[in-house]
């Protein structure tokens, strides 16, 4: 690969050199690199702080982890798997994808592992990203980060914690050498995670502690096997895949203008839930507990057959009320209540409004991405931030969905960053910076359109809002109208920068 050679104190480096470096090997660092590649740039790495790829799939092993999203729709357009087992995918299966397109598309040579970013700062001199890693340093003319806003766990700060005697651990980072056979365990929180969790864990552990600050909406799981048959017919006959997945995607579309303009309608999905819960809850106290008073869709809507029967069970309880401190072994919570516990896990959630790659991108003035956010993420079209030029967002802000798959909104930023890199050519350029007000416009657009939404208005406290209550997380429309909104970069928009500051 190039090299470039710069001063160091009296001392010359040569510094390894790439055209772009991407952070991360989820799906969205998969799919940059396959989209390079695709677009004639074969000088690209690859860094991820991991040994392996896969991302949220590879951190999230926890038992019963799996996908809400159809397997067909949560997946590469340009990689279709005949070979689901399932309509809904176990986390073995969706890793072991990422693994095959890693493998099917040629990528391993442009693996880093273990290879964390610690630093990425634009030089304004020499137009260039330099970047500082746990294996050393490179430099590179665009960076492409696709970190994922469920990449970093998110723990609650609760006084006592640091004391207690037993096991204490994230859902993303499960100890699975510890045996839960015959333990107490507390599972804090009642999100994706956790209600995929209690049914995994319940039948074995000795007794089973559910802390709930707010309940979700559980929808039920219409899941079942695929037969081989159909993997034959699909594998065989790729239009017949092909024709599953644009059923799944367009009856994802009808959903839309419940959740982002009219979220009155999302009344006749509530007496579905309710339904559920009435079928599986017998006792009228518990289902008091678990129906949720804002409007479903508010915060994200869960998929499950087995969360309410494993709360029904004998050896489960369910408290509501948020966790407040810990005593020993004992945890205490906001309303009173006391349980001796061996084990706590936690289902809290992650750093999505404040994703700690922004701690670590400094762009050219010499602020750090979380600093230039400080008043609410914003990223033109959601993929690129006035002030860090040739910098490229995988689900930036304002991308994340709340009924669909994350795949197509990642496709579509990837048909950005092609738009791009052609851009760049087209102009003879050697860096993009967007525009300022550019960034004002599309992110006051946002935020109008958000307004009316029922992440706004269905009176809850959701992780898709930040510390000031703004919706900096979620997309408000189809994803077909993203996919039109980002197939063209226009230039008008941004600033192009011609050759280095300095010789």
């Amino acid at each position: 690969m190039p090299v470039i050679a710069g001063a160091v104190g009296a001392e010359a480096a040569v510094t390894e050199h790439v055209r772009v470096a991407v952070i991360g090997s989820g799906f969205g660092g998969l799919g940059a690199a396959v989209r390079l590649r695709r677009e004639g740039v074969t000088d690209f790495v690859v860094l991820e702080r991991a040994g392996s790829v896969g991302g949220t799939w590879r951190d999230n092993d926890y038992p019963g982890c799996a996908c809400d999203v159809p397997s067909h729709l949560y997946s590469f357009s340009f990689a279709p798997n005949a070979a689901w087992p399932r309509a809904f995918s176990g986390q073995p299966h969706i890793r072991a994808y990422l693994e095959q397109v890693t493998d099917t598309f040629g990528l391993r040579p442009h693996l880093r592992f273990d290879t964390e970013l610690l630093q990425a700062s634009w030089d304004d001199e020499r137009r260039l990203w330099r970047l500082r890693t746990s294996q050393g340093e490179l430099t590179a003319d665009l960076v492409v980060s696709a970190t994922g806003p469920l990449s970093d766990p998110k723990l609650p700060d609760i006084p006592g914690l640091d004391g207690f005697p037993g096991a204490v651990f994230h859902s993303s980072r499960w100890d699975h050498d510890l045996d839960l056979k015959g333990k107490r365990v507390a599972v804090v929180g009642t999100g994706a995670s956790a209600i995929q969790i209690v049914p995994a864990i319940q039948p074995e552990v000795k007794s089973l502690t559910v802390v709930q600050r707010t309940p979700p909406w559980v929808m039920p799981r219409v899941d079942r096997g695929i037969n081989k048959a159909e993997q034959w017919l699909h594998g065989q006959i790729p239009a017949t895949a092909k024709a599953r997945r644009g059923l799944l995607w367009l009856l994802r579309e009808f959903q839309v203008g419940a959740f982002v303009k009219r979220p009155r309608l999302m009344k006749a999905a509530e007496q579905l839930a309710k339904n559920n819960m009435r079928r599986s809850v017998k006792d009228p106290a518990l289902r008091m507990k678990l129906t949720p008073g804002y409007t479903i869709g508010c915060k994200r809507i869960l998929l499950s057959n087995t969360y309410y029967p494993a709360l029904a069970q004998p050896n489960t309880e369910l408290v509501a009320s948020a966790l407040k401190e810990v005593r020993g072994s004992t945890i205490v919570m906001a309303d009173g209540t006391e349980r001796e516990v061996d084990v706590i896990v936690f289902g809290t959630g992650f750093h999505v409004t404040d994703m700690p790659i922004g701690d670590r991108v400094v762009g050219a003035d010499g602020l750090t991405l979380a600093e230039h956010w400080k008043d609410g993420m914003a990223a033109l079209r959601g993929c690129t931030v006035d002030g860090f030029p040739n910098l490229l967002l995988i689900i930036g802000p304002n991308t994340g969905l709340g009924n669909s798959s994350m795949i197509l909104m990642i496709e579509s930023s990837l048909n950005y960053v092609a738009e791009y890199l052609k851009a760049l050519d087209d102009t003879g350029g050697v860096a993009l910076d967007a525009k300022a007000e550019a960034v004002r416009s599309w992110n006051g657009e946002m935020q109008r359109r958000m307004s009316r939404t029922v992440w706004t208005t269905g009176g809850c406290d959701s992780w898709y809002l930040d510390s000031e209550g703004r919706n900096t997380t979620a997309w408000p429309g189809t994803t077909a109208e993203f996919r039109r909104a980002t197939r063209r970069l226009k230039l008008e928009e941004y600033d192009v920068l011609q050759g280095a500051a300095t010789s």
